[in-house]
């Protein structure tokens, strides 16, 4: 699989050289950085920028591309291991996925969950996470009421994001929990409140109605971790 631009690339370089194959220069680099480069132990091909537009389809590659080991998403049994897992349902947007992913590495969150895509392009999820995404677990299962069921029958609680849910400032979230986030345009569907043990929300100053996914499920994992 192909990765491009300068952070995520790097970022790669930095965590997990051993998965680099290939590593693609369509710009001039320093001596000194290019000799670092080369220490590495994965193979540096210089290219032409014509060639480089042509491998990444037209995107930003900022004159870095590497060629790296398929991510594998991980077996659903890893979840039993967790304390604070996120699950997405039916989160499309490329932009807010890199961020929740971002998030959740940073703030702690053992895995997450990604519902309602059978196959979520990882390459994307590489770039817009900056990277993160490497080192998160990440779990597939198209159906959410499945895995639902599973961990509720494995001892955890189950947490959504619901905009009449209660003060997350006010429940205190320990032991294995999960918080379950939807849609930016329709939010958890009725079926899966249904099966919240908790909605939960942000309290909003001047009448403002919702945030973000990504920025609201950036301030629940806080609460929550």
């Amino acid at each position: 699989m192909l990765i491009y631009g300068k952070q995520p690339v790097f970022y790669a370089i930095e965590r997990h050289r051993e998965r680099i194959k290939t590593l693609y220069l369509a710009k001039e680099v320093e001596k000194k950085e290019y000799g670092q480069l080369m220490k590495m132990g994965f193979e540096i091909k210089r290219i032409p920028e014509n060639a480089a537009q042509s491998m990444v389809k037209g995107g930003n590659h900022q004159g870095y591309i590497a060629e790296i080991s398929q991510i594998v998403p991980y077996a659903a049994p890893f979840l039993k291991k967790c304390e604070f897992i996120v699950i997405l349902s039916s989160v499309t947007d490329m932009g807010n996925m890199g961020s929740l992913v971002r998030s959740a590495y940073a703030l702690g969150v053992d895995a997450l969950v990604i519902t309602g895509i059978r196959e979520p392009n990882l390459e994307a999820l590489i770039r817009t996470s900056s990277g993160a995404v490497l080192d998160l677990p990440i779990v597939v299962i198209h159906n959410i009421h499945d895995v639902m069921h599973e961990l509720k029958q494995s001892g955890f609680t189950l947490y959504g994001a619901t905009l009449d849910g209660q003060n997350i400032r006010e429940l205190t979230c320990d032991g294995k929990r999960v918080l379950i986030l939807g849609s930016e345009g329709d939010g958890l569907s009725g079926r899966v409140e249904k099966g919240l043990d908790f909605g939960v929300s942000i309290p909003m100053a001047h009448d403002f109605d919702s945030l973000n996914v990504g920025v609201a499920g950036a301030i629940l994992m806080e609460r929550m971790r």
